[in-house]
């Protein structure tokens, strides 16, 4: 069994952040394991507080899972403060790891801020150059790039300069009022667009958190990036297909849409 490791803070509600990276591998046939940078308080409604890790813990814990159970692919997610950044980025060339798919999660859906001016710029000048792929949503990518996105050739740039400045790929989600959910992939191979079916469904909890942990589930299982992003883009639809409808505020993917049987 291929394996796959989620380094992100928490969500107790359970449609986020480590418990949505965890059910979206385990779907996906791969082991999922987790290092911790942060107990969130939150739900469907909103972002309550935020409990960080130290930076020796979060070491200890990548250490831990790195040197017995090494991870084919690695996800990460919400990093509220420099030290974890550097951690992070210090425990991927110790231990070599490869497949980084980074989430640069810097906001909450909410408008709640989870990653401070310094640990955005340590993300950027320590953590993306390692990533294999980073998955940016529009507000993102206009911190990344520092330009405006309102449109798709906007977009297109804004990936453009990312991937100049930071060397790794890129796929810009769409949403955010711009595009029916069309992401733009790009790489030193060249760009590509995938189309977002319109589905209309308000719960939207986690989609961020499960899109770039589906994508880490298919480079660990040896697919190349353009497929993974594919599949990624596909399975993303099918949890919101299901129209799960839990909680009181945007809610849940069911992230076990497709899992059936005796158990």
């Amino acid at each position: 069994m291929k394996t796959a490791l989620t380094i992100a803070g928490t969500d107790p509600s359970g449609g986020a952040g480590i418990q949505a990276d965890i059910k979206t591998m385990t779907a996906h046939g791969v082991f999922a394991m987790s290092a911790v940078t942060a107990l969130v308080s939150q739900n469907t409604t909103g972002v309550y507080s935020i409990m960080e890790v130290t930076p020796e813990f979060l070491a200890s814990q990548i250490r831990a899972v790195a040197t017995d159970i090494f991870p084919d692919a690695v996800k990460t997610g919400m990093i509220s403060s420099t030290a974890l950044v550097r951690v992070i980025a210090q425990s991927i060339a110790e231990f070599n790891l490869k497949q980084i798919v980074v989430d640069p999660v810097m906001v909450a859906t909410n408008g709640a801020r989870l990653t401070d001016d310094s640990a955005v710029q340590a993300l950027q000048s320590e953590l993306l150059p390692l990533a294999t792929v980073i998955t940016p949503n529009i507000p993102e990518a206009q911190i990344l790039s520092r330009t405006h996105i309102d449109s798709q050739a906007a977009m297109e740039k804004a990936a453009e300069i990312i991937l100049q400045k930071y060397g790794c790929a890129v796929l810009v989600k769409g949403g955010h009022n711009l595009n029916d959910a069309n992401d733009f992939l790009l790489t030193k191979d060249g760009g590509r667009w995938f189309a977002g079916k319109r589905i209309d469904n308000k719960n939207t909890h986690g989609t961020g958190c499960t899109l770039s942990s589906a994508i880490a589930s298919n480079l660990a299982k040896g697919k190349p990036l353009e497929q993974s992003v594919e599949q990624a883009k596909s399975y993303i639809s099918g949890c919101l297909a299901a129209m799960l409808d839990l909680g009181k505020g945007s809610g849940p993917l069911n992230h076990a849409f497709k899992i059936d049987g005796e158990y």
